[in-house]
């Protein structure tokens, strides 16, 4: 199915190299929150059990990747699952509420 003129590039699509951080670099950066910040109270939305399996799994694949490392922030952001075509469900973070 794919162009043998691409085949070349099968490695870099693999699961292996598409699942690694590239090297840090001199502009990555973190973001401090100011001693003052005081977080915004949001409603907690209960998610059912097989959802919070879900989203426990994700964030434990993102951390083993080394694609998010854990937060010291007081601040959460709401997590919730939109349907998709395919009457599946998509994990969807909402980071401006």
């Amino acid at each position: 199915m794919v162009p043998e003129k691409f085949l070349k590039w099968r490695k870099v699509f693999g699961k292996i190299k598409s699942e690694r951080m590239l090297m840090r670099k001199i502009w990555d950066h973190a973001i401090d929150l100011k001693e003052t910040f005081v977080p915004q109270k949001e409603r907690i939305y209960l998610l059912s059990k097989d959802k919070r399996k879900e989203v426990q799994n994700f964030v434990e694949d993102q951390l083993r990747k080394g694609y998010i490392r854990p937060t010291k922030s007081p601040q959460t952001s709401l997590v919730f699952f939109v349907g998709k075509k395919d009457r599946k469900k998509r994990m969807t973070i909402d980071y401006i509420t």
